[in-house]
């Protein structure tokens, strides 16, 4: 199987059930000779191309199924003006994204596209607009889009039904980016107008091999369509360095213990408690955080989002990331579990530039904002706001080898004027041992650890 350059029909079958697309009604169009600008010989380019393509526009659109769930799919023709968007092509466009409203079906774009269509002007370009329009009615009613990049995908067509996507997936080596390669400078950097430069650069959840893209998409699809649990999901069972985990006698047992290097990180909470997740990837500003792992999953047959710090200082990407994750669980109404584990937000001169302030912010609105139940395991070490800001509310627990702090043990005494060697003193003081957690009402309960295992 090629990776990009298939033919919109053959695109569809490479990632549908066999047999089981059908095409949606062709919105009716009449048009002026030439198209609105009366372009010379548009009418022959568009008779060519539907020549060559079998094709009458530069989309195919209707329904299939994909691992047996029932799918609006769009899917571009670049053999047919470059993929390029016109006015026809909006109105199928349009139709597409209604029927998926009015039936409650999920929305799959593969997209292969040029860009807007030169030959309508400005009409071309404003139907960008209209897709726009048609993203935040569809992602308003609560259903998800999942974008497939293709070869190329670039202009209009990325900056709508692509990067508007609520989950991005490319194909290895397409061409991504809003500009083209022959309107981009001389000089630009080729790696970031591809697949993997965009996935680098935060703005694709995965690159995936098109002999694993059929079966990707019927992940995603299976994870978002699974029932969601009413309530708060449960937090998982603690994973224990050492035989039943005894909590620590001292606040500076509890930092050792927390910092301990061969301690359980999220990762392996990750797969305990799932039987199958599906990464988000990239805050789409520029920036991906290896710290900060969110996505979507199954836990017992049920749909749960996640986001979790693996114990480094979480960058401003990881905290975008993080809100988007949440909020798109938000509006899908899926319940989220997240994951505390850091010595605190990064503080370097990179990170504040990159608004490290703003970024935390945002992470304690989306969680303050959900309307869905959110459920917090403090895994390991709690550094401050950088770790508060993912924790919910009223339902944040504790595993028996963590801590919560104000602010480091060390540091602490540094700004109190006390010697290095106060900072286990100090941690006493601090009251940050799991136990003083839950006595002092910042956490509901002590997990009981178990043996690592995989979800029921």
């Amino acid at each position: 199987m090629t990776t990009t350059r298939l033919s919109a029909r053959a695109a569809i079958a490479s990632v549908t059930d066999p047999g089981s697309f059908a095409e949606l009604p062709v919105p009716h169009w009449e048009s002026a000779a030439d198209g609105p600008l009366t372009w010379a010989g548009y009418d022959d380019s568009r008779a060519h191309a539907a020549t060559r393509t079998g094709e009458q526009e530069s989309v195919v659109t209707g329904t299939a199924l994909i691992g047996g769930r029932q799918t609006a799919v769009i899917s571009f023709e670049f053999g047919f003006l470059g993929g390029s968007l016109g006015e026809r092509t909006g109105d199928r466009l349009e139709a597409a994204y209604t029927y998926a409203r009015e039936h409650r079906l999920p929305l799959v774009s593969l997209i292969a596209t040029g860009g807007s269509r030169m030959q309508e002007g400005m009409l071309a370009l404003t139907q960008l607009q209209r897709v726009a329009r048609q993203s935040v009615l569809t992602r308003a009613a609560g259903l998800p889009q999942i974008a497939v990049l293709r070869d190329p995908t670039t202009g209009g067509g990325w900056a709508t039904l692509g990067a508007g996507a609520d989950v991005v997936l490319a194909l290895p080596g397409a061409q991504v980016g809003f500009a083209g390669s022959r309107v981009r400078p001389a000089d630009a950097d080729p790696a970031a107008y591809t697949a993997e430069g965009q996935y680098a650069a935060g703005h694709v959840d995965a690159v995936v091999p098109a002999a694993e893209l059929a079966a990707t998409l019927g992940d995603w699809l299976r994870v978002l369509a699974a029932p969601r649990s009413a309530g708060p999901v449960e937090p998982p069972a603690a994973l224990c360095r050492v035989p039943d985990c005894p909590p620590p006698a001292t606040g500076w047992d509890a930092v050792q213990q927390a910092r301990h290097p061969d301690r359980p990180r999220a990762e392996a909470y990750l797969d305990a408690y799932f039987t199958l997740r599906l990464p988000l990837s990239g805050d789409r500003a520029g920036g991906t955080d290896p710290g900060m792992l969110c996505g979507f999953g199954l836990r017992e047959g049920r749909a749960v989002a996640y986001t979790a710090q693996c114990g480094t200082a979480t960058r401003p990407a990881g905290y975008r990331t993080a809100a988007r994750a949440i909020r798109l669980a938000d509006r899908l109404g899926i319940p989220v579990l997240t994951l505390v584990d850091t010595p605190g937000a990064a503080n370097d001169a990179a990170a504040e530039r990159a608004g490290a302030g703003a970024a935390i912010a945002d992470t304690f609105a989306a969680v303050a904002a959900a309307g869905v139940p959110v459920t917090t395991l403090l895994i390991g070490e709690g550094g401050s706001g950088g770790a508060l800001a993912l924790a919910s509310p009223g339902n944040t627990w504790v595993t028996p080898d963590s801590y919560f702090s104000v602010i480091a043990p060390e540091l602490a005494a540094a700004i109190l004027k006390r010697a290095p060697s106060e900072a286990p003193a100090t941690a006493d003081q601090l009251r940050i041992r799991p136990q003083d957690l839950v006595s002092l009402g910042v956490a509901r309960g002590v997990v009981d650890p178990h043996r690592p295992g995989p979800a029921g």
